[in-house]
């Protein structure tokens, strides 16, 4: 259940105390509304492709080009430089069969890991959490930073998930609740925002938030999971039905410069190695445009992954656009083996208790 900043102040001291860590940390990022992976992850020489989007294609002269026939959008340049610097996976073609195309429904598949979860109460990193909670410690196993209610993504059902909106929200716990072990969690915050950052973030939410993520990384709380999002609250930014091009353009740098810059701070004192940040969003866009110069609700997407120990560069085959489904593209890698391997070979959580079975894992991280 998400908590307010003002019950967070209140928040028990021994759960805010956990000793430093030294496990893994994954960052995952809400993309709203449904990101139109087909001009993110460009198949640019393909008929398929262009033709039906005679204004939304892009050419191999409008792309940034990571492989023969496939770029980024030409507003991706940190996504480039990482792609290059091989800190970047993108997993082509993610879904599941019969993906939901209505906002609620497709994102709550996402957010609980269940393609038809209308029943479920408690998201995918929630149960995480849950697995890695620990009442004899009284850590804090995961975090919401951002300025929207809490996503379904997160509830727990043992453990209680805070929502931050600053790093001083963990410093003002501290001088809450007095002198105790909180004290501890709270010098190392204040530490870490005395001393800055290591590169420039871009002037936007998104930006704000991965920053706050980086202070509280480097203060080494014992978060294993940490949640931001881009797009707000639903139906979210990234439903683009009519003129799609500058305005998801934009969206395009804000997510490339933020997590570019984000990879950056961390890189530069060792912490990248121990992050890997993964974003999602409910679905991906139709492969014909409308009317509107926009495009409708489709199914499959990628998904990019970032950080020190991803083995960069394309994962899987990309979609056929010439078998679709209700003009767009099938999935051909379950959303859940990616679920599955973040869990367990990053975590080192079981995936099946949090996902209900076992699923393949991607050879995805080093």
């Amino acid at each position: 259940m998400p908590i307010s900043r003002r019950a967070f102040l209140g928040f028990p001291a021994a759960l805010l105390a956990r000793p430093a860590a030294s496990g893994n940390v994954l960052v995952a990022v809400q993309l709203a509304g449904g990101n139109d992976g087909l001009n993110a992850v460009v198949p640019f020489d393909d008929d398929h492709y262009a033709r039906p989007r005679p204004t939304l294609r892009l050419s191999a002269a409008q792309v940034r080009k990571i492989a023969p026939s496939t770029g980024l959008h030409s507003e991706m340049p940190g996504f480039e430089r990482l792609f290059k610097e091989g800190r970047l996976a993108i997993v082509q073609a993610v879904g599941y069969p019969k993906m939901h195309r209505d906002h609620g429904a497709a994102m709550r598949s996402w957010q609980t890991a269940n393609p038809a979860p209308s029943g479920e109460e408690t998201g995918w990193l929630g149960r995480a959490a849950d697995q890695a909670w620990n009442p004899a410690e009284g850590n804090v196993p995961a975090a919401f930073v951002g300025t929207i209610g809490q996503p379904l993504t997160l509830r727990a059902r043992r453990t209680v998930v805070p929502s931050l909106r600053d790093p001083k929200d963990w410093t003002l716990t501290a001088e809450v609740s007095g002198p105790s072990p909180a004290w501890a969690a709270a010098r190392r915050v204040s530490t870490v925002l005395h001393r800055g950052t290591a590169s420039p973030y871009p002037s936007c939410s998104l930006a704000q938030s991965l920053r706050n993520v980086a202070q509280f990384i480097r203060a080494d709380l014992g978060v294993s999971v940490y949640l931001v999002e881009h797009g707000g609250p639903p139906p979210g930014g990234y439903d683009n039905h009519a003129n799609q091009a500058g305005h998801h353009a934009v969206l395009l740098r804000e997510l490339s410069e933020s997590v570019a810059a984000f990879c950056s701070d961390l890189a530069s004192d060792g912490w990248l190695d121990r992050v890997v940040l993964m974003t999602y969003s409910e679905f991906g866009r139709t492969v014909s445009e409308n009317g509107r110069r926009g495009t409708n609700h489709g199914a499959a997407a990628p998904v990019f992954v970032a950080g020190g120990r991803v083995k960069g560069g394309l994962h899987g085959a990309p979609p056929d656009l010439s078998k679709l489904e209700g003009d767009a593209p099938v999935a051909l890698i379950d959303f859940r083996s990616l679920y599955a391997t973040v869990l367990e070979k990053w975590l080192g959580l079981p995936a099946e208790p949090v996902l209900g079975q076992r699923f393949e894992l991607l050879d995805l991280l080093a």
